[in-house]
This record gives C-alpha cells, sequence and structure tokens, in this order.
C-alpha cells in the first residue's frame, strides 16, 4: 500500500481514518484464518526522489524514506490493534524499543499465528524501492500473491485522473507491464515477481468487500501473471 494512501485527500501527514474501509476488510479475511502481511510505502511523509531532488543525496534520502515507512506502521498496526487485530511490525534497519528486527523464520511463524505482520524499513538497503521490499517479503514468506491497494480500480492505458479517455485493462502479463513501462511497480519489483511467478492484483483499496473478494478468487482490478 502507498503512504499516500494515509494521507486522505491532503496528499501528506496521516488521516488514519480514509483507512476504514481496509480495516474492515482485513478483519474480515482475518477471521476466515487468511495470512496476511503488509508492506505501506512513505510517500505521504518523505518521497526519496523529491528529497534529492532538494539536494539531499540518494543515499540520505533513501534511509529517510525508509524510517517514514515505520512511521507508518506504527499508525497501521495501532488502526488494526484498536479493532481487536493481533500485528507485528518487524523493521529491516534495527529500532528494537519500536519494533522486531526483521526475521524471516520469526515472520512466517507470526503469520502461522494468525497475526497481521506489517514489514517496514524497506529492504534495510538505498537503492531499492517499497515495491521491492514488498515482493522481496511475499517470495521470502512463501506468500501466493502481491495484492497492490491503490485509489484507482486498477491498471489503466494512461492516469485515468488526467486522462478521461484512458481504457480500463484486466489482465497484463509481466513482459506487457516492461516492455509498454507501465508504472504499476518499478521493473526490479516486476521482474522479482515474473522469476518468481507471483501473480499481482491491483485493486481500488476505497471499494468495501474488495479485499474479501479477492481472497475468495474473484478478479477485482487488474491482475499481472506469466501470461495475459
Amino acid at each position: 500500500m502507498s503512504g499516500e494512501a494515509l494521507s486522505g485527500e491532503d496528499c501528506h501527514g496521516l488521516a488514519p481514518s480514509c483507512l476504514g474501509p481496509l480495516t474492515d476488510d482485513i478483519c474480515k479475511i482475518q477471521s476466515q484464518g487468511v495470512q496476511l502481511g503488509m508492506v505501506i510505502g512513505g510517500g505521504n511523509i518523505v518521497r526519496g526522489s523529491y528529497a534529492v531532488e532538494h539536494g539531499i543525496d540518494r543515499v540520505s534520502a533513501d534511509y529517510m524514506g525508509m524510517l517514514a515507512t515505520v512511521i507508518n506502521a506504527l499508525a497501521v498496526q495501532n488502526i488494526l490493534e484498536s479493532r481487536g487485530l493481533e500485528t507485528r511490525v518487524m523493521t529491516a534497519i534495527r529500532m528494537e524499543q519500536l519494533a522486531e528486527p526483521y526475521i524471516r523464520r520469526r515472520a512466517i511463524r507470526h503469520l502461522e499465528k494468525g497475526r497481521v505482520v506489517i514489514f517496514a524499513g524497506g529492504t534495510g538497503n538505498p537503492y531499492f524501492s517499497t515495491d521491492t521490499a514488498a515482493v522481496l517479503r511475499a517470495i521470502e514468506t512463501e506468500s501466493q500473491i502481491i495484492l497492490k491497494a491503490t485509489k484507482v480500480d486498477g491498471i489503466y492505458t494512461a492516469d485515468p485522473e488526467i486522462n478521461k479517455k484512458a481504457r480500463f485493462i484486466r489482465r497484463l502479463s509481466y513482459l506487457e507491464v516492461l516492455k509498454k513501462e507501465i508504472r504499476v511497480m518499478d521493473t526490479t519489483a516486476i521482474t522479482l515477481c515474473m522469476d518468481n511467478k507471483l501473480p499481482i492484483q491491483v485493486f481500488n483499496m476505497g471499494k468495501k468487500g474488495a479485499l474479501p473478494r479477492i481472497v475468495a478468487g474473484e478478479i477485482i482490478g487488474t491482475v499481472v501473471e506469466a501470461k495475459s
């Protein structure tokens, strides 16, 4: 989930109330025994690319972005726990006073116990996006699918908020995404998904009930997989 999803209409800062529909859906699928890991961006607090444009070196900017994801993870943790869910935040950068360090076996154990695991701090390394961190954690925990929660219904031929004639696309292959330079995820993340045959489903997080329907096998939004 992008950090901007936490910012509401202001496009920056935190507006936790905007997560209401998604929180309801998470509660519902958890009650069905579905294991769920979450990765949240930090763009509502600081974007590494923006910091670079304003004179901060790339490595420092990327670390600032990683710390922003920890702030968002703690916010989402509190939102979920207020609804009675058990959660764990695990960070790629050690900060034991706030969260557990990421250890693969421990993360898998948390998932097996029915906890929502929120992975923060990216990969712990600069030059890698939150998209890549999400795919990496999904592969490491043997997840079945990447669910990318956005503010639009899926992938379009153009930005639907700018081009009203943009056409919705139901299915795409990894290669089509790479060749057409569709910016659903960065190329490293898409390539990792392709190499590990990990499907991606892009959906609108604002639509109540979308997540349980996806878990039940329904195609909501756009699916990116080996063959379109």
